[in-house]
């Protein structure tokens, strides 16, 4: 098992690993492949949080992080969104998102960010320590229900002073 930062020759792999790991979930296919691409191509991508899982010489799992920001009136604060995460079908339920998820927040904290948001399942990213953003102080850029709209602190009051609204890069447009 490796987990490594991902290299311009594992998109045959891993394009299509992204759209058949999302096809058959409760929410289908959304178009993640592609705002992978696009992500790639803003100003503040970060190869470094662009992540595959590998087993047995196979790209199984993938991960990735993009910068975003907490806005209030007077303030902005970076942070780092994950989207997507995926992993093969056939490698489902081993623990292998999470091992993406604690590599992505390890990297993170070494590049100095403070928080995560993420968009997906409660009962699954609770289990890493995810709340919903409203018990910060910060909220969605979109209607969506609480429960699904996440954060995590990643250091120690890292999060005592972020509140406002969620913006993502334009990749997300």
């Amino acid at each position: 098992m490796t987990i490594r930062p991902i290299n311009k020759n594992d998109d045959t792999y891993v394009l299509p690993l992204i759209v058949s790991a999302f096809e058959e979930t409760e929410f289908g296919y959304q178009g993640e492949a592609e705002l992978v691409k696009k992500i790639r191509q803003n100003i503040t991508y970060n190869n470094e949080l662009e992540l595959v899982y590998e087993m047995d010489k196979k790209i199984v799992g993938y991960g990735l992080l993009s910068t975003c920001w907490v806005k209030n009136d007077k303030q902005s604060f970076t942070g780092l969104a994950l989207a997507p995460l995926a992993v093969h079908k056939g490698y489902q339920r081993q623990g292998i998102g999470g091992k993406l998820i604690k590599e992505l927040e390890r990297t993170a904290i070494g590049l100095g960010y403070t928080f995560i948001v993420i968009l997906g399942h409660p009962k699954y990213y609770s289990r890493f320590g995810y709340q919903p953003t409203s018990h910060y102080g910060v909220s969605s850029p979109f209607d969506v229900p609480e429960e699904f709209f996440m954060m995590k602190e990643l250091q120690k009051d890292g999060l005592s002073q972020v509140m406002g609204t969620v913006y993502y890069s334009e990749a997300f447009n």
